[in-house]
């Protein structure tokens, strides 16, 4: 027997099975391993030989990046939604805009025709005033302040024009009642008190203290007024022919004339 016989063989045994243990540190260094071992059926098995892989670590910065992404990624939905709810109210206000312009336009359109309503309606009265005064004046003829007219009265309208009549010449002073001054509303009120009817004191009221009548249906008797019903500035009283007597102002006092010396605006009748 070869003195070599008994002696180990010192060839390293083929490898038949291996062992991998993975070795991996995630986000902080931390390493595990995992080892698989398998052996053959071979009668000259050695010992399982171990290999070990390390897989590249998960750093910490890497781990802030991915937070980073997600936190961005969050902002921007939030930035979306911000978007969209501003579009949104954006859009809901210019539709509120168009709807009060439409409803201004239209409430303008109604002003406007209310005022055009408003000044053919005054036109119509102007007109209508001032076909009254042309046919006072074409009646009442040139003035003739100094004159005195013949009156066609009866009754009480007789007495208030005869007492008119009779403070013709006399002086204009404001407040005055008589007997020897008047103003305008003065020699009116003192005038009916005559016959028993009791007149407001002022221009006014005595424009609406009777019945209002036409300019073209005056009779003798009748107040006469300057300004409108209920702010009269000025009054009279109608004694006929187209004349009137009034307290005018104080440089011509009571006096007689024809309407077209000053056109009255208006009458009321309370005999």
């Amino acid at each position: 027997m070869s003195h070599t016989a008994h002696i180990r063989s010192h060839r390293k045994p083929r490898r038949s099975a291996s062992t991998i243990a993975v070795r991996a540190g995630v986000a902080g260094g931390v390493l595990s391993t995992l080892a698989v071992a398998g052996a053959s059926g071979s009668a000259n098995a050695a010992e399982p030989v171990t290999q070990t892989l390390e897989l590249p670590t998960l750093t910490a910065d890497l781990a802030a990046q991915v937070a980073q992404s997600a936190d961005a990624t969050q902002q921007a939905a939030a930035n979306y939604q911000l978007q969209a709810e501003r579009d949104q109210a954006a859009a809901n206000a210019a539709k509120q805009a168009k709807a009060d312009l439409a409803d201004a336009k239209q409430k303008a359109a109604e002003a406007k025709k209310k005022a055009q309503e408003a000044a053919r309606k005054a036109a119509a009265e102007r007109a209508s005033r001032s076909a009254e005064r042309t046919t006072l004046s074409t009646t009442a003829g040139t003035d003739t302040s100094t004159s005195t007219s013949t009156s066609t009265a009866t009754g009480s309208a007789a007495a208030v024009i005869s007492f008119v009549k009779a403070q013709i010449g006399k002086a204009y002073v404001s407040g005055a009642t008589g007997p020897s001054a008047y103003d305008c509303s003065g020699l009116v009120q003192t005038a009916f008190k005559q016959v028993g009817i009791s007149l407001p004191r002022v221009s006014q009221d005595q424009s609406t203290a009777g019945t209002q009548v036409s300019l073209s249906n005056l009779q003798p008797g009748d107040i006469l007024y300057w300004g409108s019903a209920g702010s009269a500035y000025h009054v009279a009283v109608y004694v006929g022919d187209g004349k009137f007597v009034g307290a005018q102002n104080p440089s011509s006092g009571v006096g007689e004339h024809d309407l077209s010396y000053d056109p009255p605006t208006g009458a009321v009748r309370v005999l």
